[in-house]
């Protein structure tokens, strides 16, 4: 596991990136983007930058793949989070931790608290040199949740039903109103 400061420091020192580091762009390009999602050896891969720091972790959630890119980012306890727009899962962007409410049903009057499901979602190691971005994934031989959405078998049943979708959209918006 990556700590916050190692994840999103620049190592400027360096004039190579670490070894087994996946070039992902320029910086400003993904600062201006905000968001960068990228194949990069056999992982899809979303690069962020929120508040002038840069994250990474796998593209799609935990929970059912929902696409991370697309959710919104929102400071949960104290704790900086995006949320799946598919089911509203929140992940923190430095640990991939999930985070969900909990009540003490004894507790009058009850009151909803903050707690870690523990680490569900793979983040990795950015690495700015030389104004170039790069990603060193998180080797960490434990099974993190998400790793299923980085697998032949789910890119090829998505790859299935990738075009069911688009040919329902298709029908759909050229219907007449």
């Amino acid at each position: 596991m990556f700590s916050e400061e190692e994840q999103t420091s620049p190592t400027s020192s360096s004039s190579s990136p670490p070894p087994s580091s996946h070039f992902i762009g320029r910086k400003e390009d993904v600062v201006q983007a905000k968001r960068v999602t990228k194949l990069v050896g056999g992982r899809d891969v979303l690069v962020l930058c929120h508040q002038g720091k840069l994250h990474a972790m796998d593209m799609r959630c935990y929970h059912t793949g929902g696409p991370l890119q697309e959710g919104d980012i929102e400071e949960i306890d104290g704790r900086m989070c995006i949320v799946c727009p598919w089911h509203k899962y929140k992940i923190t962007l430095a640990e991939g931790e999930g985070l969900y409410q909990a009540v003490n049903p004894s507790a009058t009057p009850p009151k909803p608290t903050w707690r870690s499901k523990g680490v569900k979602q793979r983040v990795h190691q950015v690495t700015e040199v030389n104004r170039d971005v790069y990603v060193t994934f998180n080797d960490s031989p434990d099974t993190i949740d998400s790793d299923f959405y980085q697998t032949e078998r789910y890119r090829a049943t998505i790859n299935k039903t990738q075009p069911k979708t688009k040919k329902l959209l298709e029908k759909v918006t050229s219907r007449k109103v």
